[in-house]
């Protein structure tokens, strides 16, 4: 029984309600009960987010991502540019929904678990020389026009390839562990495998993955900004060359057009430090060299 308790503080809440089963004789009270979670999550409907709410998000988000370093008050002179005076305490509520840090450089789009483990970051003064020696994931806010939906994505830093990507209305571990297990079948398994602390990243299903394929697991440092550097960056391009020209009506909507810039980006857009060459064709140049 004690480890049973101690597997289940491994899950998030939204994983210990998936394991409730409304046809077994044991009532939903004493399942609650057993699994640590309120009855009355099981009912709960968020409420919709509204016009004038959304339209906020989207311009903080732009905000922030034009100036990543902003925290609430800076963010709240630069509204007030746009004829929004609203007070820090709202922008840091903006900044909890988005996933954003108020303090720090960079954006943390799932809080941390305190029950999950948190393993150290191993990259620091590593020379990243070869691919599949360090891949790394993040999740990101995406806006529609009526709402929005998270994606995680997973680059290898050597070539900045990206590997694999998942959108999903939830910010549950779920669909990061389906792009974690959809990278793995594509690719050879890397060395190193680098997230933030997150509790999307640090539950016990995404961590079993890793774990299972003998990859050493890192984690960035609280509000250290540059410790998944490649993947904020490409966030970044994605977003000014893509999401933001354009209007996405639906998940659907989102899927095509994150879609065509992976595209883009994998096969078509020549980087600098790479010897102006593409993510995919380096990766597979250097593949040939490493194995």
């Amino acid at each position: 029984m004690n480890g049973s308790k101690k597997n289940l503080k491994c899950l998030s809440h939204e994983e210990r309600k998936k394991l409730i089963d409304y046809d077994i004789e044991i009532g939903l009270g004493r399942q609650c009960d057993l699994l640590g979670i309120s009855r009355a999550s099981l009912y709960y409907k968020p409420k919709p987010i509204s016009e004038e709410q959304l339209k906020l998000l989207k311009l903080i988000d732009e905000i922030y991502t034009q100036n990543p370093y902003f925290g609430t008050r800076r963010m709240r002179e630069a509204l007030i540019d746009y004829g929004i005076n609203i007070g820090r305490d709202k922008i840091s509520s903006c900044y909890k929904k988005l996933g954003l840090e108020a303090i720090y450089p960079r954006a943390n789009l799932s809080k941390r678990n305190h029950e999950h483990k948190v393993y150290p970051y191993l990259l620091r003064h590593m020379k990243i020389s070869r691919v599949n020696q360090v891949w790394s994931a993040d999740v990101t806010f995406i806006r529609l026009s009526h709402g929005f939906v998270y994606l995680v994505a997973i680059i290898d830093w050597y070539s900045r390839r990206i590997l694999s990507w998942k959108l999903s209305t939830t910010l549950t571990a779920d669909f990061c562990v389906e792009a974690l297990q959809d990278a793995l079948a594509k690719y050879s398994a890397p060395e190193i495998f680098n997230t933030d602390q997150g509790s999307t990243f640090t539950a016990q299903s995404f961590i079993q993955v890793l774990v299972t394929n003998k990859i050493s697991i890192s984690m960035d440092g609280r509000g250290r900004a540059l410790d998944n550097v490649f993947i904020e960056r490409f966030w970044r391009s994605l977003k000014q060359e893509k999401i933001y020209l354009i209007e996405l009506n639906s998940v659907h909507d989102a899927k095509i057009a994150i879609d065509e810039y992976m595209q883009f980006y994998n096969f078509r857009r020549k980087h600098q430090s790479l010897k102006y060459k593409t993510p995919h064709s380096f990766y597979y140049e250097n593949l040939k060299v490493w194995y």
